[in-house]
């Protein structure tokens, strides 16, 4: 869930690094960020009925998950795991030749972290002894559900570009994480704010879960928040304006 330029950094998208290695590495982190969320909701549900103690141990399994996957990946591929971010690279850097992705790379990612999405449910799924697939019956198509993925969406796509314009993507891990945890709790859709994480979550009928009949609008919700992140980061971050200025002696 991270991108920037090329260092050892989580967000890096590295120079030489074999586009199969790469690819490889977007479909294993999807695929565990997904594991991560649908199996701690599993868990957290066999454990309790209590849906606020649910809600808790899955955005900590997520919390402590993704930043360690940020930190493992990073250096491979950019550890995006997330279409959205992949896309959003594209456009700001990628698209003009910069240190982004290529139009090449984003035809890789994008469906390595679908696949990855997938997998990762199926096997979250068989873990716990269910069946591989249970399509999700848990309905979120309510008008207040899909401003809150705007709202996640926009807010992770502001953190990531935002920390790559002020040259700190090395606080990635941390900050990403973080920020998802949190909005687990602020938004109302608790935060999906990724396309292939959705799908993924479509897969499986458990806490996390998303009915397919749900998926476009969700989805729809979240590209819109990826265009309102990048907007804020232009208006917040503008060239020459990023340092704050000191008074003259």
């Amino acid at each position: 869930m991270a991108a920037g330029e090329s260092r050892l950094a989580p967000g890096a998208t590295p120079a030489r690094t074999p586009l199969t290695a790469k690819a490889a590495a977007e479909l294993v982190g999807t695929a565990a960020l997904v594991a991560i969320v649908v199996g701690s909701g599993i868990q957290a549900t066999e454990l309790t009925r209590d849906v606020g103690v649910q809600l808790l141990a899955n955005s900590l399994a997520t919390v402590f998950g993704l930043g360690v996957l940020i930190v493992l990946l990073g250096p491979v591929s950019g550890a995006h795991f997330n279409p959205a971010v992949t896309l959003a690279e594209w456009w700001t850097t990628g698209r003009r030749g910069g240190a982004g992705v290529t139009g090449r790379e984003v035809a890789v990612y994008v469906p390595a972290q679908i696949v990855g999405a997938i997998a990762g449910a199926v096997l979250a799924n068989a873990m716990f002894d269910q069946p591989p697939v249970t399509w999700s019956t848990h309905d979120r198509s309510a008008g207040h559900l899909l401003l809150g993925e705007v709202v996640a969406t926009a807010g992770l796509i502001l953190l990531i570009f935002g920390l790559a314009r002020t040259d700190r993507l090395r606080f990635a891990p941390v900050a990403v994480a973080s920020y998802i945890g949190a909005a687990y709790w602020f938004t109302s859709s608790t935060s999906f704010a990724n396309p292939a994480v959705t799908v993924g979550r479509a897969f499986t009928d458990s806490f996390a879960g998303i009915a397919p009949g749900s998926l476009a609008a969700f989805i729809a919700m979240q590209l819109v928040g990826a265009v309102v992140g990048l907007a804020l980061v232009a208006l917040i971050f503008m060239p020459g304006r990023a340092a704050v200025e000191q008074p003259a002696p």
